[in-house]
């Protein structure tokens, strides 16, 4: 089984500063460094290369898994997490690693240049190596990636779905776009934290901006309201156009006991007139 030689970890340490300019240069070449700080850019390619040689000195092998490489793994995967948050994808987080390797075979080339089966052999082991640590990059990158997706979406979702104090004691949902379960979900715990927060006793949700209802977006209508009534609050629904109407009729849903108002302004007269205020029109 070949292994990497101490005149391949000796030519890589005693090159660094040509290694890491050229490494540098083709970083920028292949698009890898866009939003990326030179100084950073400077400091994590000069942080990764000697972990690299630490690992290799300390007898680590190529072996990436193993425990001698922790430090080399969470540096990438530290990383991969900064790279996904500046909007960089996983090809270039993965240059990282693998523009590293021509300036590497360039260096050990001029080494073993009278021992061109040492060369090969060399090549392979530090090939291999980069391999497993640029898919380690891919494999974390692709995590991050995800977790930023999902906080994302979790923000978007709250955007969506602002909980408006219209008066004392009311409390306004308009919701925009289309109602599933885990938006659903986000509803009624915003709704019904800011009904015990105010001490609201009505809450409007309005759907004008709702495309469609059907069966299951009125049942997740009905849960809300459900939810907001064991608060020992009342709840109006308010933008039922004549299609949704139409379309609540055709689908034979029950909404039996829900009270609906065409549009948010009738909703609020109705919410005030509950709580005893008199609407007087100037004169």
């Amino acid at each position: 089984m070949a292994v990497l030689q101490l005149g391949t970890i000796e030519a890589i340490k005693n090159n660094q500063p040509q290694l890491l300019d050229a490494w540098r240069k083709g970083l920028q070449a292949k698009g890898a460094t866009r939003n990326v700080k030179e100084q950073d850019l400077q400091q994590q390619t000069a942080e990764f290369l000697q972990l690299v040689i630490s690992g290799l000195q300390d007898g680590h092998g190529t072996q990436t898994a193993a425990t001698g490489w922790a430090d080399t793994r969470q540096f990438l995967e530290k990383l991969s997490a900064s790279r996904a948050l500046l909007g960089l994808d996983s090809q270039q987080t993965a240059n990282f690693i693998f523009a590293l390797k021509g300036p590497l075979f360039s260096v050990l080339q001029d080494h073993y240049r009278n021992d061109p089966a040492q060369l090969t052999e060399q090549l392979l082991e530090i090939s291999e190596l980069f391999d497993a640590l640029g898919m380690h990059t891919i494999a974390t990158f692709q995590k991050s990636r995800e977790a930023v997706i999902k906080r994302q979406q979790e923000e978007l979702l709250e955007l969506s779905t602002p909980v408006v104090k219209l008066w004392d004691g009311v409390l306004a949902l308009p919701m925009i776009g289309t109602l599933d379960s885990q938006r659903t979900q986000m509803v009624m715990e915003s709704l019904l934290q800011r009904i015990v927060d105010t001490g609201s006793e009505i809450a409007i949700i309005d759907i004008t901006g709702v495309p469609t209802v059907d069966t299951l977006v009125a049942q997740h209508l009905l849960k809300t309201v459900t939810a907001i009534r064991l608060m020992g609050a009342d709840c109006i629904i308010s933008g039922v156009r004549p299609q949704i109407a139409q379309t609540i009729v055709h689908l034979g849903l029950d909404l039996q006991g829900v009270v609906t108002k065409a549009n948010l302004s009738d909703a609020l007269k109705l919410a005030l007139t509950r709580l005893g205020i008199n609407l007087n029109k100037a004169v």
